[in-house]
């Protein structure tokens, strides 16, 4: 394999119902930051059935090029013919980084195009950059330390460490990226792109299965990634029972609640309201840490948080050294004293 043939950060510009997700947009502020370290440019790969209509928003939110890959076999997500259709862009245009977004079609997508391929896929990853590998060269032994490497971190064993890997030796360098971990830029009103139109030709085989129905479930709870304040609890919080009081605060200040790793291990509460490496990655506006004492692997998920307020009755809590405000004392007694405070003052305004 010539490493030296494949050139460009291309992104999965991942659609559902014909509308682009978040995640791409995300990929493509990360992908503009590695394109800048390796001077080259961002491409965003997208990929359905009549979708010329949103290559504008993929270019204002900063792809220089748009590669559509049209077709009705692409009209619902499918993994013979998604996969089809990515790895034959791979192949043709050569790119020397590809992003996917860890989404339930990233995972099943980035695994089959990276075999497809036959190159390596780092799964998951938190944090990518641009650097040197190995990443420390032992006196005496024999390592060619290689620049411009794709650096993928990513939890491992469980969230209990972090891994870097690199995949020096084949091409594409590919990573499936946690949603929520990266941030999208500023979006530019009326910003152009090149478009390019690609059809590798679809032929249907024992591969391609075929939908029935599509069934959507509409779930009643607020996805916590979206939310815009978070009362969160932790192990300190004692019991399941006891969550009733961050509802309560939650539902004072118009929040939602979510939790740390400890509280789903123990069967509180749903994977879905998990916050850190092994849960979700948000950035409300207002992140309320009660109880929970500020594990790496929590901090990791909510320190981009705009205002960080930490209730924990241990004043060496590390969660009191990312937090704004801090407050030390029992939960148990400040939680439902500053719910009823912010109702009572709610209501004096209406």
């Amino acid at each position: 394999m010539n490493l030296e043939e494949y050139k460009g950060v291309y992104i999965f510009a991942e659609q559902v119902d014909g509308r682009i997700s978040g995640i791409a947009f995300e990929l493509i502020g990360k992908a503009k930051d590695l394109a800048a370290d390796l001077k080259t440019e961002v491409t965003a790969v997208l990929i359905g059935s009549e979708m010329e209509e949103q290559v504008k928003e993929l270019a204002e939110y900063g792809a220089d090029t748009v590669i559509v890959v049209d077709d009705p076999e692409l009209k619902e997500y499918r993994t013979e013919p998604y996969t089809h259709a990515l790895s034959e862009v791979i192949n043709t245009y050569k790119p020397e980084i590809v992003l996917i977004g860890a989404t339930p079609i990233g995972r099943d997508l980035g695994p089959s195009v990276s075999a497809r391929v036959a190159t390596g896929l780092t799964a998951d990853c938190t944090k990518l950059d641009i650097g040197d590998f190995p990443l420390v060269v032992v006196p005496g032994k024999e390592h060619e330390q290689k620049h411009n490497q794709l650096l993928m971190t990513r939890p491992a064993f469980g969230g209990n460490t972090i891994a870097t890997i690199a995949c020096p030796n084949n091409r594409p360098q590919m990573a499936t990226v946690r949603p929520g971990v990266m941030q999208k830029r500023e979006k530019q009103e009326g910003r152009k792109c090149d478009v390019v139109k690609f059809n590798p030709g679809f032929t249907p085989n024992e591969k391609y299965v075929e939908i029935l129905e599509v069934v959507k479930k509409i779930s009643d709870t607020v996805d916590i990634m979206d939310a815009k304040i978070l009362v969160s609890g932790g192990r300190g919080v004692g019991s399941p029972e006891n969550f009733k009081i961050l509802e309560d605060l939650a539902k004072a200040i118009g929040g939602e609640v979510s939790c740390s790793r400890a509280v789903v291990d123990a069967g509180w509460k749903p994977k879905d309201l998990q916050v850190g490496q092994t849960g979700k990655t948000v950035r409300p506006q207002v992140y309320i840490a009660c109880g929970i004492s500020g594990a790496i692997q929590h901090l990791a998920g909510m320190e981009e948080s705009d205002l960080i307020i930490a209730i924990n009755k241990d004043e060496d809590a590390p969660i009191f050294d990312v937090a704004d405000i801090g407050i030390v004392g029992d939960l148990n007694k400040i939680v439902p004293a500053l719910a009823k405070e912010i109702s009572a003052f709610i209501a004096a305004k209406q």
